[in-house]
């Protein structure tokens, strides 16, 4: 019951994104033919609560809802690791249409073949946590 919150921000956020019609493929198509800037708008405005955000938390002015300072810990810096990360989150948005967080919505919204990009994802999740020791982190 106490987590009945956290679930009420996740439909909220979940109309948001439907309202918003960033979870249509018509639209992300029309993103990467560069005919439309909707979805670069709502994708710089992500990011840019991303950099408020992160600020916040490396000034530790944000805290979690037990009211403990949140602290980010450094990662190493490396170029191919965010270069491979990037690519394989690239294709798997270019081969199931749709990136991780809509998958849920377009389910929700009664999308049925959504749950086969929901199986590879998740697929894909468990084969990263069985192999995730032999790479280079």
């Amino acid at each position: 019951m106490k987590y009945i919150k956290f679930l009420l921000i996740g439909v909220l956020f979940g109309i948001t994104l439907s309202k918003a019609e960033v979870i249509s493929w018509f639209r992300i198509y029309e993103m990467f033919k560069f005919q439309s800037f909707h979805m670069y708008g709502v994708i710089g405005s992500a990011v840019v609560i991303g950099m408020v955000l992160m600020y916040l938390y490396k000034k530790e002015t944000l805290k979690s809802n037990k009211g403990e300072v949140i602290k980010i810990a450094p990662k190493k810096k490396g170029v191919s690791r965010n270069l491979i990360g990037g690519i394989i989150f690239g294709l798997g948005w270019a081969l199931g249409g749709v990136c991780p967080g809509p998958m849920y919505v377009l389910m929700g919204q009664g999308v049925v073949a959504i749950l086969v990009v929901l199986f590879g994802a998740h697929l894909g999740t468990f084969l990263y946590h069985a192999v995730k020791h032999k790479l280079p982190h």
